[in-house]
């Protein structure tokens, strides 16, 4: 298959998983709200959540991938497979003894994770309880991203590309009965949906045990030993853990300063679902698809091909992400009263989550470049330098949140979140382009610029037409009507941006529609 096609297999999986996602948010945001069960529950969410994206997805699709590509050219499957092995038996090892010490020191643990919850015991006692209901959930979904990182590599993207889907089906089938016949007390339902979580969690890597074992490719545990194909990938996989989950890390701090004001994890949480639905669409499924990609082609001494599939990825990345993220500002209000006004969640809450919303799109591009420029650097086995970016980036995100949130609370953390995602963009593009790995020629920045000026266009249009639509989109207004007038809003915005990209030239859409057909 190519790139194109690759990308757009697993995107279209993560837009089903999304809009599943958004289904359990919205049963999720009437249940909850955004109170204090609702702070307990997404802290309690995101610790576990950080280290799986940190473990298994830092450490796999970017220190494992590059090696097992390596081993299946060189030395063939018995060899790629044998390396798989030992490598996940250490994974195994690391998560059982992360999974042991979080459990016990949990209390210790959420004492620096949420320092503002510890003025309301009841608030502090929950979170704790439902981190560790939750934290095995890591477990879990760190060995289904390993065995997902392996299927990728194979070229067989189906399987963990529709895992995450199963886990909201399972959150769906709990919140249904606790917002309409079953209700609860947000505390005893914050307990229930916890548990669904982790059913979620074994339900996914069921899913991809299943196919890894019929590929024939399911690695062997033994018992670990540290030889040097095994300290190679430490060496590769520590500084990777840091720099491919940069913006688990931000959100991270973000969620410590979060913690000192109410309702402020809850509303960022919100708004970080509904840009996380471009970024998952597009940043996660081309970074998936690219670094197996530019891994064999480096490997195989391909340097142009390799270089061919950097600028195909950014050029593809940029032509969705940028009217996304466009839309998503001029939209904001509508698409979080549409999809979460309802139960406990008020008008209040609506306004609060889309100005964190408006605030985080401002960074939606800087985060798929992100997921686009890494693999350059990963795909090379150099980690070291994207480790040094990320630290930069985490401290800018550290000191602009301390700068900014007594003034603008949940706001301030969502810009410093996306100002810490540009700086790292900026120092991970110029660094590719002085090693000659990635540089734009004059027609591409010219197609980018074009890309940039349309989105603008097109989000003057959308803003002036709900501007002038608001009756239409006002509290109060029947869900069915307002959902409705949103829709027609979002598809004029999509009708508006892909004719002035045909039209400009900047993307003839027969050959955009060809690169889909292309395998």
């Amino acid at each position: 298959m190519s790139l194109f096609r690759n990308f757009v297999s697993v995107g279209s999986l993560t837009l089903l998983s999304r809009l599943a996602g958004f289904v359990r948010d919205a049963l999720m945001a009437a249940v909850l709200g955004t109170g204090p069960a609702a702070d307990a529950f997404f802290a309690a969410f995101r610790f576990p959540n950080l280290f799986r994206r940190l473990f298994a997805e830092g450490a796999f699709n970017t220190a494992f991938v590059p090696m097992f590509s390596g081993a299946l050219e060189n030395q063939g499957e018995a060899g790629a497979k044998l390396l798989a092995a030992r490598i996940m038996s250490w994974l195994v090892l690391v998560l059982v003894a992360v999974t042991i010490l979080a459990e016990i020191f949990m209390p210790q643990i959420m004492l620096a994770f949420v320092p503002g919850f510890v003025d309301d015991p009841a608030k502090f006692e929950l979170t704790v309880l439902l981190t560790r209901i939750m934290f095995p959930y890591l477990a879990c979904m760190s060995l289904m991203a390993a065995y997902g990182a392996i299927l990728n590599t194979l070229g067989q993207f189906f399987a963990a590309a529709f895992a995450p889907v199963l886990l909201n089906i399972v959150n769906i089938a709990m919140l249904v009965p606790l917002a309409s016949f079953w209700v609860q007390a947000p505390a005893d339902a914050t307990l229930w949906v916890a548990a669904a979580t982790m059913a979620g969690g074994v339900a996914q890597l069921v899913l991809v045990w299943v196919a890894i074992e019929r590929t024939g490719f399911r690695p062997q545990f033994r018992l670990p030993r540290f030889d040097p194909e095994v300290r190679r990938f430490w060496m590769l996989a520590v500084p990777a853990i840091l720099a491919g989950g940069i913006t688990q890390i931000n959100i991270f701090v973000g969620t410590i300063i979060a913690s000192g004001a109410d309702n402020a994890i809850s509303v960022l949480s919100y708004a970080d679902r509904l840009y996380q639905l471009p970024l998952g669409i597009i940043g996660i499924a081309i970074g998936t698809v690219l670094l197996p990609e530019l891994s064999r082609h480096l490997k195989g001494g391909r340097d142009l091909e390799a270089r061919a599939s950097l600028d195909q990825a950014l050029f593809v990345s940029m032509l969705l992400t940028m009217p996304a993220a466009i839309a998503l500002i001029a939209l904001a209000e509508p698409i979080v009263r549409v999809l979460f006004e309802r139960g406990a969640f008020d008008a209040l809450a609506t306004r609060q989550t889309a100005d964190a919303l408006m605030a985080f799109s401002t960074g939606l591009p800087a985060y798929v470049l992100i997921r686009v420029l890494q693999p350059g650097f990963f795909a090379r086995e150099d980690t070291l330098t994207p480790t040094i970016y990320a630290g930069v980036s985490v401290a800018a995100n550290i000191a602009i949140s301390l700068w900014l949130f007594p003034s603008l609370q949940h706001v301030g953390i969502a810009i410093a979140t996306a100002a810490s995602a540009w700086i790292n963009v900026i120092l991970l593009g110029s660094t590719l382009a002085l090693r000659g790995s990635f540089r734009l020629t004059w027609l591409q920045w010219r197609a980018q610029l074009a890309i940039a000026a349309i989105s603008l266009v097109m989000g003057g249009a959308l803003w002036l037409l709900a501007d002038r639509g608001v009756a239409h989109l006002a509290t109060g207004v029947p869900l069915w009507h307002q959902a409705g007038v949103l829709a027609a809003l979002i598809g004029f915005g999509v009708l508006i941006y892909f004719t002035l990209v045909h039209v400009s030239g900047t993307q003839n859409l027969r050959q955009l529609l060809g690169r889909l057909k292309r395998r």
